[in-house]
C-alpha cells in the first residue's frame, strides 16, 4: 500500500514556527517515506542561505510569476514572497503525496484549494526556539523576538492536523512523524 490515495494524493503542510526545524523534519521523513513528493519552493530570499533547498527570485520576477500563474498558492511573511508551484497540482493528480514546508496563515486558502489537505504541525518549547534560531544565525536578537512571540498562533479552524512535537532527538521527531503519515495498512 502506497501513502497515495487512489484518486488523489495528499498535499501535507508543513507549519510550525521558525526555529522548529520543520526542513529538517521534512528531510528525514522523506527519506523515511521516499515515495513522497518533496516540493521545492519559491523564494525572494538570495540564494544558497541554507536551511531547505528553494528556488531563489527577485520580487519583480516573483510578481511576473504570479502574474504567469506559474503557482498554486502564493504569500508573503517575514518581508519575505514564498510560491508554491503550481506543479505540485500534477503530483497530487497522479496520486502522489507531496511535503511541503508551508504558511499556518495560507492554510485557509490552501484547503480550498487542495481537497485533501493535511496540516502537519510542528511544535517545540519556547527556550527550544529561542536556542535554534540564534544558533542560525540568520535573524538580528530583535527579529527572533519578533518570531518568538509569533510562535504560538493558532491554526485555523476545520483542518485536518497532526501536531508533532520536536524538543527531543531529531530522529525520534522523523521516526513519530513518518509513523503518523503512513496509512494504516488492512
Amino acid at each position: 500500500m502506497t501513502l497515495a490515495s487512489k484518486s488523489a494524493g495528499r498535499l501535507i503542510a508543513v507549519v510550525g514556527p521558525s526555529g522548529v526545524g520543520k526542513d529538517s523534519v521534512m528531510a528525514g521523513i522523506r527519506s523515511a517515506i521516499p515515495s513522497l513528493h518533496l516540493v521545492r519552493r519559491v523564494i525572494t530570499r538570495a540564494p544558497g542561505l541554507g536551511g531547505e533547498d528553494y528556488d531563489a527570485a527577485t520580487v519583480t520576477q516573483f510578481e511576473a510569476m504570479v502574474e504567469d500563474g506559474a503557482f498554486a498558492v502564493h504569500w508573503r511573511a517575514h518581508g519575505l514572497h514564498y510560491g508554491i508551484p503550481i506543479t505540485v497540482k500534477y503530483q497530487l493528480g497522479k496520486g502522489t503525496d507531496c511535503l511541503v514546508n508551508f504558511s499556518r496563515k495560507a492554510l485557509t486558502q490552501a484547503a480550498e484549494i487542495f481537497p485533501h489537505l493535511v496540516v502537519l504541525n510542528i511544535t517545540a518549547k519556547p527556550e527550544t526556539l529561542a536556542r535554534r534560531l540564534a544558533a542560525r544565525a540568520r535573524e538580528t536578537e530583535e527579529v527572533i523576538s519578533r518570531r518568538l512571540a509569533q510562535a504560538d498562533k493558532p491554526l485555523p479552524a476545520g483542518l485536518k492536523v497532526i501536531n508533532l512535537a520536536n524538543d527531543g532527538p531529531l530522529s525520534q521527531t522523523i521516526a513519530r512523524g513518518a509513523a503518523l503519515l503512513q496509512p494504516v495498512s488492512l
